[in-house]
């Protein structure tokens, strides 16, 4: 039998064809879709959800409940750039107020004129 040929195994000839050579293009097009996919799935709503967090803490008020990142209930009593003052507890009659920073705030209860009265 001769190289070219191919391998007979129980009868049955087997022969190595080509490769077939793919177009670059076929190739390209599950890459992007997965891409995209984890553009709309994943990067997008992170993005989102980022900027409404940084909204979020950009409009915290005077007035207004928070919860810090870890744990603290306050009220915002004082407000700078980067620093909030919160009064956690009053005992006494004495204010107990704590200063934190903007970017270490979980979530923000925003205060109602039937609350303030």
């Amino acid at each position: 039998m001769s190289a070219g040929a191919g391998i007979a195994l129980g009868g049955v000839l087997l022969q190595a064809g080509p490769a077939s050579q793919g177009s670059p293009l076929g190739m390209l097009v599950p890459i992007g879709a997965i891409f995209l996919i984890f553009y709309f799935l994943l990067i997008r709503p992170q993005q989102r959800q980022q900027k409404e967090q940084e909204q979020m803490k950009k409009g915290v008020a005077k007035g207004d409940g928070v919860v810090t990142v870890g744990g603290m209930h306050g009220k915002v009593t004082g407000v700078t750039d980067d620093v909030l003052t919160l009064e956690i507890a009053s005992l006494k009659g004495e204010r107990v107020r704590i200063k934190v920073d903007r970017a270490k705030i979980e979530r923000v209860e925003k205060s109602t004129k039937s609350e303030e009265s």
